[in-house]
């Protein structure tokens, strides 16, 4: 008796498989890909900040108004969200492109896999870039760091603010305001800011201060430090809440990073895997 055909197994389940023979997998992962789009992802990323940097200098300038910082807030933050997008795409579709076809292999695996190559790229792209870019900001610091050595106030947040406390009518008072006077203050503001108050103690010691160099009454001086202390302090909450949403923002552009690589990886797999075998 005659036994019907068996279907193909792949039909049989209803599943695909490669069909490649003419390529070997060792291994799960193509590291040679993912270091490869890691590295060409984190160049495009650095080029594109490098753009948004000169583009964002010289369209702005400092002189329209105090919608400046908004604009420049936004504007940053959208070419960071765009920078991830497409650096982190171009470097997971090239891991896809690039990356070892692997042999009788299911089709979700395969999907999975060029995904965590795409995933992986972004990982490897974000740390060469962090270590790029903590490299520079350690170099620019030790700069600053030398050139507040001969001018100490300059680089304090708080110098303003501190400048505000001593100003004086009489042009000859500014010369009594030495730098150990200056630099306990600046001590004091710091400590206070942190506290979110100024303390009563803290209050009339300034006040005196500001009394001896200036001439003011200790009231007006008590009065002055009041205002200046909450100017300072609402500044460093600005400064606060703005470093807040850029945390968020930089987590959001991140995430879209890690999403882009992934899925451009199985784009380029997919295309690579449709290559006729020759």
């Amino acid at each position: 008796m005659a036994h019907p055909a068996r279907a193909p197994l792949s039909q049989a389940s209803g599943y695909e498989y490669t069909s490649a023979t003419n390529d070997e997998s060792s291994s799960a992962l193509s590291w040679a890909a993912i270091v490869g789009g890691g590295f060409v992802a984190a160049a495009t990323s650095l080029i594109l900040l490098v753009l948004g940097t000169g583009i964002g200098l010289s369209s702005v300038s400092p002189w329209s108004g105090g919608s400046v910082a908004t604009a420049v807030g936004v504007a940053a933050i959208t070419w960071l969200v765009v920078t991830q997008i497409i650096a982190s795409a171009m470097g997971g579709y090239l891991a896809g492109r690039l990356r070892t076809k692997w042999v009788n292999v299911h089709t979700d695996e395969v999907y999975f896999r060029d995904t965590a190559h795409g995933f992986l790229v972004w990982a490897v792209g974000l740390v060469v870039t962090a270590a790029f870019l903590a490299g520079a900001a350690t170099s620019i610091a030790g700069h600053v760091a030398q050139g507040a050595a001969a001018v100490p106030s300059a680089n304090d947040p708080n110098a303003y603010y501190i400048d505000s406390l001593f100003r004086s009518d009489a042009p000859n008072a500014e010369q009594n305001n030495s730098a150990a006077v200056r630099s306990e203050v600046a001590t004091i503001f710091s400590n206070d800011l942190r506290q979110t108050e100024l303390s009563a103690a803290d209050k009339s010691y300034l006040a005196k201060l500001v009394a001896a160099r200036t001439g003011a009454s200790q009231a007006d001086a008590e009065k002055r430090v009041s205002e200046i202390f909450a100017e300072a302090r609402q500044s460093a909450d600005v400064a606060r809440k703005a470093g807040a949403h850029l945390s968020y923002w930089t987590f959001f552009a991140l995430l879209a990073g890690a999403f882009c690589a992934s899925f451009a990886a199985t784009i380029g797999g997919k295309q690579r895997d449709r290559l006729p075998v020759r």
